[in-house]
């Protein structure tokens, strides 16, 4: 990975003016996560570090869904569904609660890519490349991760995500 990751240029330039963060704290994050998947790979080889590969990019996912959240090319009936994942994000009990270590974000995840895909139906895709900062393509992890949703989440679960998202 890059330590030298860059930021959307609007969010930091904004960020900057505000002077409420400067480029060294947005590094922060970048840095902690890249400290945080070398020990992940030490610790636990090659079948944990494909798992956490993708919980890895919750947090890139979560900051893309907040990040059109308040886009002002996203219509507001496309902000009021992307309110409601993240506030099921949020939430301290979900389908599969988040103090069960590493399964209980596994719904997030997922809920946050089929919300994505949802609404790529409504939107350019334009608006979800300008606001992905993850790592590669986020097309591409978005049909990776939806692909190994439907492998390997018991077909409740994940007809309850679905459903979730339907309202």
């Amino acid at each position: 990975m890059d330590n030298n990751k860059k930021f959307p240029n609007e969010e930091q330039s904004y960020a900057e003016e505000q002077g409420k963060i400067d480029a060294k704290k947005l590094q922060f994050y970048e840095n902690l996560r890249q400290k945080a998947r070398e020990w992940t790979k030490e610790k636990t080889g090659t079948a944990g570090n494909k798992l956490a590969e993708y919980l890895f990019l919750l947090p890139d996912f979560f900051i893309l869904v907040c990040r059109i959240a308040v886009d002002k090319r996203v219509p507001a009936h496309i902000k009021l569904k992307l309110a409601g994942i993240i506030a099921y994000v949020m939430m301290p009990l979900d389908l599969i609660p988040d103090f069960i270590p590493i399964m209980g974000s596994i719904d997030d995840l997922v809920l946050i890519v089929l919300g994505l895909n949802m609404i790529l139906n409504d939107i350019d895709q334009q608006i979800l490349e300008d606001n992905w900062s993850g790592e590669g393509e986020v097309l591409h992890w978005m049909q990776r991760i939806t692909a190994e949703a439907e492998n390997f989440l018991d077909r409740n679960i994940l007809q309850k995500i679905k459903n979730f998202l339907k309202l």
